[in-house]
């Protein structure tokens, strides 16, 4: 399996959109049919059944292990953030990357802890985006460009994914995206991020329905949103998001803003994000909303709105603890433990 992508401009990605691996059928009928004879009641694993076999059809293997996740972290900064939607300065967003790299952020902590490898990627911090109030945030071949970078940062070889992110002004891009793909307009979409105040709140707001209005002959196709209204590290996520789909590796997506990503690859390829579940709901307000959208039950609710993809990293052991029943546990034969009337 290789890095390099399959499309270098916006038609090749939608073709690669269109052309989307799915699970191995064979596979998934073994692991259900190994599931039905292990030494539990019917169902008493709960969703951990579920998410085994939905691990093991993606993975191709019956008895699958989890061994090699990887957790990638894309950076970028938003020209929309000079509008004072952020409680922080841009300059957070280089200063968190070099925190990530030392390893002194909470995502390097739970990477760690979950056996995971950790990736960071910087998407030009020193050029911003386009502010979105007064033109598109991406140009075709900037969009592009970040999609490319994110495919390429997932390795073939993992055999998990997580998607993280940092960039001060991101959730209002995010919501704006929301917005663009599913109606309601900011105030459906926009919340406090990294805890804005009041009059933050209306100014993000403000800024987003002026966005939306600017852009509304985008309306209908989730690309376009993308590029007029996202960000550099947003479509790194959604191109990394689709990698992982193109090389059959099962993705945990994280909060709002990964979801914003994932959203765009929904709303263009139905079924787009059948190999991803979702790792948590967030305390952004919105988040809940979205996960209904995209009809993804989140495993953990722990009042996180930190991003990074600390929540989704958090959920590596949820899936761990699901792979390590179902494929470590004795079936009633193997145990010689009766199964009547189990």
């Amino acid at each position: 399996m290789t890095r390099t992508p399959p499309f270098t401009d916006i038609q090749g990605l939608r073709k690669a959109l269109a052309d989307l691996p799915h699970p191995d059928a064979t596979a998934a009928e073994a692991a259900a049919g190994r599931n039905a004879m292990l030494t539990k009641p019917p169902a008493a694993l709960g969703r951990l059944e579920e998410l085994a076999l939905w691990y093991a059809g993606w993975r191709g293997d019956a008895r699958p292990r989890l061994e090699a996740p990887q957790v990638v972290v894309f950076a970028g900064n938003h020209g929309v953030a000079a509008r004072g939607v952020s409680a922080f300065p841009v300059e957070v967003t280089v200063q968190m990357v070099a925190n990530f790299e030392a390893g002194g952020a909470a995502i390097n902590q739970l990477a760690k802890a979950f056996g995971a490898t950790m990736d960071v990627v910087s998407l030009e911090l020193d050029r911003p985006t386009g502010d979105f109030t007064e033109g598109p945030a991406m140009s075709e071949a900037e969009l592009m460009a970040a999609m490319v970078a994110g495919w390429q940062a997932v390795d073939p070889q993992a055999d998990l994914l997580v998607t993280g992110e940092m960039g001060i002004g991101n959730t209002t891009a995010a919501a704006a995206i929301a917005a663009g793909l599913y109606g309601g307009g900011a105030e459906a979409w926009v919340g406090r991020g990294t805890g804005v105040d009041d009059a933050g709140l209306a100014r993000k707001r403000e800024v987003v329905d002026a966005g939306l209005a600017r852009h509304a002959e985008a309306n209908g196709d989730p690309l376009e949103i993308l590029r007029r209204l996202g960000g550099r590290e947003i479509a790194a996520m959604a191109g990394a998001i689709l990698a992982a789909r193109h090389h059959r590796i099962p993705v945990i997506l994280d909060g709002f803003i990964c979801c914003s990503a994932a959203a765009v690859l929904a709303e263009a390829a139905p079924g787009a994000l059948d190999h991803a579940v979702a790792g948590h709901v967030s305390a952004e307000g919105a988040h809940a909303a979205m996960l209904e959208r995209l009809g993804k039950a989140p495993l953990l609710s722990l009042g996180l709105r930190l991003g990074e993809g600390s929540g989704a990293a958090l959920a590596i052991g949820v899936l761990k603890g699901a792979i390590a029943c179902h494929s470590g546990m004795a079936t009633f034969g193997e145990a010689g433990v009766s199964d009547s009337g189990a």
